[in-house]
């Protein structure tokens, strides 16, 4: 399951990252976000998203939360 369809407020784990982006790869793994990190979804819009990684909260649109793959 990816991160677009978690429910809200139910904490997860990172299984893995599946971006071709490497530049965006190496921007998520320094918020924290990588494989085994927990992560929860805080609020979901139409378009985007909040999530908890680590001790901050993100705004990521859909097509970036599709890539992030969780357990």
């Amino acid at each position: 399951m990816n991160l677009w369809l978690a429910e809200e407020g139910t904490e997860y784990t990172v299984d893995r990252i599946e971006c071709r982006d490497g530049e965006m790869e190496s921007f998520l793994f320094s918020l924290g976000c990588f494989s085994g990190a927990p992560i929860t979804v805080i609020t979901r819009r139409k378009k985007t998203l909040v999530a908890s990684i680590k001790d901050g909260r993100y705004s990521m649109d859909r097509r970036l939360a599709e890539t992030i793959f969780l357990k």
